[in-house]
């Protein structure tokens, strides 16, 4: 039996969590530095969503970034392999992040998702989420991003 578990991005993470993002189709994926830079940020918390029970079980299946500053924190990137999608594993991560921000005292949580990208707007909806505004042209100086807003 398969059991998802949530830990901590490490280094050696990095080149697989990479292939997952650059496996979406609504953004521009980060590089490998990006990668290292903001698992080295202090104020970033990258995790990797794992799976005991499969095959490779310290290859990641999903990820999730963010950033706490205060009482807020960003949503910066998050991922699930695309065999992994419609499992609930994005949910389960979304539920792990708003957990572990409002454990450390956040109350609004922000975040940019591309107007093509449906299922990640959706996603986003079902934790009340809510625009309140747009960003012309923000992804590749071509398409628009909605920026959405959670109250604690």
């Amino acid at each position: 039996m398969e059991t998802l578990f949530i830990e901590k991005m490490s280094q050696r993470d990095i080149d697989e969590v990479q292939s997952i993002d650059s496996s979406s189709p609504y953004h521009s994926p980060w590089s490998k530095k990006v990668w290292v830079e903001e698992s080295q940020n202090p104020l970033s918390h990258c995790f990797v969503a794992k799976k005991r029970g499969q095959e490779n079980p310290d290859k990641p299946i999903g990820f999730i970034c963010f950033r706490i500053l205060g009482e807020e924190s960003e949503l910066l990137n998050i991922g699930v392999h695309p065999k992994e999608r419609l499992k609930g594993i994005g949910k389960k991560l979304m539920h792990f992040y708003i957990h572990y921000c409002k454990e450390r005292g956040v109350k609004s949580f922000f975040l940019e998702v591309s107007v093509k990208n449906l299922p990640a707007f959706h996603l986003y909806q079902t934790f009340q989420y809510q625009i309140i505004g747009t960003r012309k042209k923000f992804y590749s100086g071509e398409v628009d991003a909605l920026l959405m807003r959670r109250s604690a």
